[in-house]
Parts: C-alpha cells; sequence; structure tokens
C-alpha cells in the first residue's frame, strides 16, 4: 500500500490539527496520503476514544486518505520502548512513504515530544 505521504499524530485529531492544509493541498496535486494514529486519545477530556475513532475514521474518509491506522499505545504513557518502535517500522515498510510527517520534538504536551523521538527513529530503522 504505497503513499507519497504518511501522516503520524499522537491522537487522532492531531493530523488534523497539524498538519490538514498540507496533506489536503497535496491530495489535491494528486499525492497519495495515510494516516497513523498513536493512540485511540481515550485520557481525552472531550470525547470517549470510541467517539474519536468514528471520528477519525469520517476525517480520513472526508479528507480522501489512502488509510488510516490506530496502533493503540497508551494515551499519556508513550514509552520509547522496542515494542512501539517496531509498530512504527512496521507500517512504515508496509506504506514506503516518500514523505513522513511527524511531531515536533518540543511540545506542550508529553506525548507528542516524546513520541517523535519515537517516528524520526523508525524512519531510519525502516529503511534497514
Amino acid at each position: 500500500m504505497k503513499v507519497d505521504i504518511l501522516a503520524i499524530g499522537v491522537h487522532p485529531d492531531d493530523v488534523e490539527l497539524s498538519c490538514s492544509g498540507t496533506l489536503l493541498r497535496h491530495i489535491d496535486q494528486g499525492k497519495t496520503v495515510g494516516l497513523l494514529d498513536l493512540t485511540r486519545g481515550e485520557l481525552g477530556s472531550r470525547g470517549s476514544a470510541e467517539l474519536r475513532d468514528v471520528e477519525a475514521a469520517n476525517s480520513a474518509l472526508k479528507m480522501g486518505s489512502i488509510f488510516r491506522k490506530n496502533l493503540c499505545m497508551a494515551d499519556g504513557f508513550i514509552q520509547y520502548s522496542q515494542e512501539n518502535l517496531l509498530k512504527i517500522i512496521e507500517i512504515i515498510r508496509w506504506c514506503q512513504p516518500e514523505i513522513v510527517l511527524c511531531n515536533a520534538p518540543d511540545d506542550r504536551h508529553p506525548d507528542h515530544g516524546r513520541s517523535s523521538k519515537l517516528e524520526a527513529d523508525a524512519c531510519f530503522y525502516a529503511g534497514f
């Protein structure tokens, strides 16, 4: 399932809040996009994980994403671990993106910063 761009967010709405305009522009130019959420956002105060699952699926459909996957890591407690690294590597190898959009290394939300290193290293190791 090759895509041109893989956008990774920690929570089901992070991709929409951080880079949906960029993704929509590239989709409009004929590029293919895949979305990856690391958690279901179960600790969020605005809706349940089940509601966020539905909203994420609807958003991916409206956006025109080729796929949206969720790795079900623990919201609020993302750890740099071999297990989590391998989950991301598997998705990157599966969809072979030309570009991966990741979280910033410094962010107010602890999961965002911790996941940034995990995502960057997964991109490196996926090339082996």
